[in-house]
């Protein structure tokens, strides 16, 4: 006995893609390097150094003394010599202006002139003293000024070159769908199905 069959076949439907990958380049450009470096400037300003010696008064007293320095002395010695003989001639003239009060002033004056140089003591002596011989230093100065120039920087960066590409992506139908109904022991009769037996 045959019975009625649908057979139905199927195909699916398939889809191709189609890949093209994308493209990058980068490119980077060195900089334009302009640098400049002004010297630094060093400025010293240096006071030298001052010694003095003064061993006049060193020399005075081993009596090795310049012809000015005789001359003040002899000056200045014979000024006081003057006022003291003019101190004397007033004392003696006062006591002889005062003859009648007694004694004997002329006698008294004499014998005050008369009076031998007094004797003068020595012990021990240094030649020349201590402390004669006169330093001075004044020691060297540096002013030492720096004048540092900062860096002149022209330096323009360049931006980057960028290529890109981007990719694509082609899809297609690479197969249709199909669907085959196929009738076996069926009879089509107007719009109905009649077995066969």
């Amino acid at each position: 006995m045959n019975f009625p069959q649908i057979r139905l076949q199927s195909q699916m439907a398939q889809i191709e893609m189609t890949t093209n990958p994308a493209k990058q380049s980068i490119e980077q450009p060195g900089p334009d390097l302009d640098l400049q470096q002004p010297p630094a400037e060093l400025h010293i300003d240096r006071t030298p150094s001052v010694l003095s010696i003064d061993q006049s008064e060193a020399r005075a007293d081993v009596d090795l003394k310049s012809i000015r320095r005789r001359v003040e002395e002899f000056a200045q010695n014979g000024y006081q010599e003057w006022l003291n003989g003019i101190a004397r001639r007033a004392q003696e003239g006062n006591e002889l202006m005062r003859i009648e009060n007694g004694g004997n002033p002329i006698a008294s004056i004499g014998k005050q002139n008369g009076k031998l140089l007094p004797t003068y003591e020595f012990n021990i002596g240094y030649v020349p003293k201590a402390g004669s011989v006169k330093i001075d230093f004044q020691p060297t100065k540096l002013d030492i000024q720096w004048d540092i120039k900062k860096p002149i920087n022209n330096t323009k960066a360049r931006k980057p070159i960028i290529d890109y590409q981007p990719g694509t992506v082609d899809i297609r139908i690479k197969q249709y769908q199909d669907l085959q109904i196929d009738f076996d022991n069926l009879k089509y009769v107007g719009i109905n199905y009649e077995q066969e037996i």
